[in-house]
This record gives C-alpha cells, structure tokens and sequence, in this order.
C-alpha cells in the first residue's frame, strides 16, 4: 500500500501528484500513480532520502523535480506552482558533472552566466558559495581530475546547484564514486552545508547508513510500477556527528530500514 501523504499548514515546496512514467505508450509502466510530498521547514529546510531498489525510477524522481524529464501523466509543482523552466533546480550527480576547461570559480558561476548576471556580481556571488563550500584557494584552478580530487569536484557541483537555487539541491548517488574515507568526509560535510545554507536536500542513495546519519525522512520506493511503499522519519538530533553512529537507536534505525528495504524488493 502506497504511502498517504497529508497536507499541513507549512507551505509546499515540492509536490509529485500521481505521476506516472511508461516509454512503451503504456503498456508497462516504470513508476505510476506517484505521490510525493515535501514540507517547507521555515529556518531549518529538509534533508530528503529515497530509497529503493535498483530500476525503480529514483533518479527519474530527481529528473522531475529538476525538470530535465516531464512524466507520461501527472503534475510536478514546486513552492506549489506548476514545475516552469523560470525557477531552475540544480542536480549533483554521481558522475562528475563540471566542464575541465573551465576554473571552478568559472563552474559555479556558469548559472548565474546563463542569467546573464554581470561578470562582477556573477563572481563575487560564486566566491562566496565557493568559501562556504570549503573550496578558497582553488577557484583560479581548471575544475579537472587530478587538479582537483573527487570530493572536491562534487563540492564544485554542490555549489553550483546552490548558486542557481539555494532552496532545493537535488543529489543522485553523489558520492557513489569516492573511496569510503572521501565519502565519510562528504557526508560530514553535506551536513556542515545544509546547517549553513539550510535548503531542502533531497538524495538519492543505495547506502542505508548513509541515509540514516543524514536524513530527517526516508522514502522507500516499491518495485515497478513504483510508488513510495514506505515512510521512515529519522529522530535523531537535528545536528548530527559521527558519534550518533554508536548510539544503540541509529543501528536500530539501520536495521528497520533494511528489513523494509527486504520487503519491497521481494513484494
């Protein structure tokens, strides 16, 4: 059974309304009747994780929201309007995503470019979100592998995202490809930035600790045709260090999401 969601007086910032994908003109569907609602928590924001197994459609979800895919069926609304290309939603995916001919000061600027922000306000407003981002000192350097490690790329794209839109920041498996001692570093710092900037942060994750040490809700989608099978709030403190790991609740917490992840992908 699907998930009901219930509206509340907080405002909307992001809406799914029975969104349904199919690429064989509906004789089979990906994802149908989906339904996602997300909350805006006035000077706090979101940390949004979903879950599921692998060909569900989550990154077809982010696609969506990001307006880089439009559903078969459905509607897509954000701060509760109709998805337009006008309110631009950056993505962080797990491939890297700058261009290595450009500087990283070039990189997070780009959106402000395409916007056509003047060069002076366009690079003072990427300096500032390159020092949150923890990248000063590298921002005259060629946004490219090894120049600049793994994790620091993926915080040229998280800046990025943040400069175009610093409510929403959308995330696909961004850490998929760092070693574990990069993507333990990312995670503390993902939490450093959200504490910062306070956006909604919705992620895409196969990492169940991952999804617990970060998130204050957790979606679990079912199988094709895919739906949100399962609702898991995290209560866990708001400001999280890697000693909440050790806490007896957080293995716990681990544990009940994959016993439900085990149900959904045998149902």
């Amino acid at each position: 059974m699907a998930v009901q969601f219930k509206n509340t007086e907080l405002s909307d910032i992001i809406e799914i309304k029975s969104a349904s994908q199919s690429y064989d003109g509906g004789k089979s569907y990906i994802i149908q009747d989906f339904n996602l609602l997300i909350e805006n928590k006035p000077n706090q924001g979101q940390f949004i994780i979903i879950l599921g197994p692998s060909g569900c459609g989550k990154s077809t979800i982010l696609r969506y929201v990001a307006g880089l895919q439009q559903p078969t069926s459905g509607n897509i609304l954000v701060n509760g309007q109709p998805r337009s290309n006008d309110n631009r939603i950056g993505m962080v995916f797990q491939q890297y995503s700058s261009f290595p001919w450009m500087t990283v000061l070039e990189n997070v600027a780009l959106g402000l470019k395409f916007r056509a922000v003047s060069k002076k306000e366009r690079e003072e407003r990427a300096m500032e979100m390159i020092k949150i981002v923890g990248l000063e000192g590298h921002e005259k350097k060629y946004a490219q592998y090894p120049r600049l490690s793994g994790g620091q790329l993926q915080r040229v794209a998280i800046a990025r995202s943040l400069l175009v839109n610093n409510k929403i920041l959308l995330m696909d498996e961004p850490f998929g490809a760092l070693d574990t001692r990069t993507r333990l570093h990312m995670q503390d710092f993902l939490i450093d930035v959200w504490e910062k900037v306070q956006p909604t942060i919705v992620l895409v994750t196969h990492d169940i600790s991952e999804a617990v040490y970060l998130g204050d809700d957790i979606y679990i989608m079912s199988t094709a045709p895919s739906s949100i099978a399962e609702h898991i709030s995290v209560d866990l403190p708001f400001h999280r260090g890697r000693e909440v790991k050790r806490d007896p609740h957080f293995v716990d917490l681990m544990h009940d999401i994959e016993d439900k992840m085990m149900g959904v992908s045998s149902s």
